[in-house]
């Protein structure tokens, strides 16, 4: 009886704090429904790019840090530009030493200094597992071109969110990061395509090449003394994070790369790949802005083990991921159909696509907590650490659950 009634409250607490939450839920299946569709015309440019992944060997090991990492900054500078609305801090002025200019021009400074040391671990990469690829300076100018490219894009999507979600009142927690993560996504693979045609002669890449790597050094170190300690600040907490976020997303690359052949075998499996992933780290994007506000604001401590409140936000999240995956298996074999492109029947790739959904959520609350509540503990803000670190950890987790979840029906 007394276990009984244990569940009975649970259930209660679970259907109120869902109730009280349905504007964030309304909202958070609103912009993945966004990102899915976005990321599924993403998806089908990554079959279209089959050609030039073939001239361009190595590019497919850049391609999900490349697209990874927009999401990495410019989802947590929507992270911060929520967190700036609920503490005051938040106007929409670009003057010098403002909060908007300090934020922007870290972001700024990330992209081009990632892009560069994403080319470098690439290239690195390729050569220790033995995979094929073009020269390191070459690989420097697609990255930096695309990251620059596709920020100014992204830079400018989270702006006009930021101006809309101040001016409507709504939640950029719930629909910052989503949003974020399909603009980057979509913007990406294209621009990374218009780094690719600047590939020519090799004086032309020593030139231009070796001109990008000076810039992103010169950018680090002026962004290191910048007069303004908040831009100086997200750069230190940033930088440590992304470089892991770099390490990670070219594993996922490198996987990718390794399984080519199973992926074209199954093509409709080879659209699935940007929203899957881009659902899960929208996903956890969405649980670490949530958990970082709240960590802000007192509501939930930095414990060793995940509190009420924490898992009722991890809730949240799986009710997201249920509907979110549903959608990603059902647009996914949509867009096959409509595209011409060879998919299994409809409920075989909807059960995979779900099951590998929800146990990437499991991995992404574990991964979200725990990085929120460590960055909490030394002192470092989690919007500048943890929502980097979840989204790009489930770049390769991410991939590594959609294989298991395929492989459970029997495909891929």
């Amino acid at each position: 009886m007394a276990r009984l009634r244990f569940l009975r409250r649970a259930v209660r607490t679970l259907v109120s704090h869902w109730s009280n939450e349905r504007a964030t839920l309304r909202q958070g299946v609103t912009a993945l429904t966004i990102c899915v569709t976005v990321t599924l015309f993403a998806g089908i440019i990554l079959g279209a790019m089959e050609g030039v992944l073939a001239e361009t060997p190595g590019l497919l090991v850049l391609v999900p840090s490349a697209i990874g990492m927009r999401g990495a900054i410019f989802g947590a500078l929507a992270a911060r530009l929520g967190t700036g609305m609920l503490t005051g801090q938040f106007t929409m002025t670009l003057r010098r030493g403002s909060f908007m200019a300090a934020n922007i021009e870290a972001a700024l400074v990330l992209s081009l200094v990632t892009a560069v040391a994403t080319a470098g671990i690439a290239w690195g990469a390729s050569a220790l597992f033995g995979l094929e690829t073009i020269d390191v300076l070459q690989l420097v100018i697609v990255s930096s071109v695309g990251a620059l490219i596709a920020s100014a894009v992204v830079l400018g999507v989270t702006l006009l969110l930021a101006r809309t979600a101040e001016a409507r009142s709504w939640d950029m927690d719930a629909i910052g990061t989503p949003v974020v993560s399909a603009s980057a996504d979509i913007s990406t693979l294209p621009a990374l395509l218009l780094g690719v045609m600047l590939l020519g002669s090799t004086a032309v890449h020593i030139v231009l090449g070796g001109a990008l790597i000076v810039a992103a050094v010169t950018a680090m170190v002026f962004g290191l003394r910048n007069p303004n300690p908040l831009t100086r600040r997200i750069l230190q907490e940033s930088i440590p994070v992304l470089a892991y976020a770099a390490v990670m997303g070219v594993l996922a690359g490198t996987v990718l790369e390794t399984r080519l052949e199973t992926l074209v075998s199954e093509p409709a499996l080879l659209v699935a790949v940007p929203p899957f992933i881009a659902s899960s780290g929208a996903l956890g994007g969405i649980l670490s802005a949530r958990l970082s506000s709240h960590l802000h604001l007192g509501l939930i401590a930095p414990a060793r083990a995940p509190g009420a409140q924490a898992a009722l936000e991890g809730s949240l999240t799986l009710l997201l991921g249920v509907a979110g995956f549903t959608v990603v298996g059902l647009a996914t074999w949509a867009g096959a159909a409509l595209f011409g492109i060879t998919a299994p029947p409809a409920w075989q790739l909807l059960i995979g696509v779900v099951a590998g959904g929800l146990l990437a959520t499991a991995l992404l609350f574990l991964v979200a907590y725990y990085s929120a509540t460590a960055s909490y503990r030394f002192g470092w803000d989690p919007d500048n650490s943890s929502i980097p670190i979840v989204t790009s950890s489930m770049d390769f987790l991410g991939i590594l659950c959609l294989v298991i979840g395929i492989s459970l029906v029997g495909f891929g």
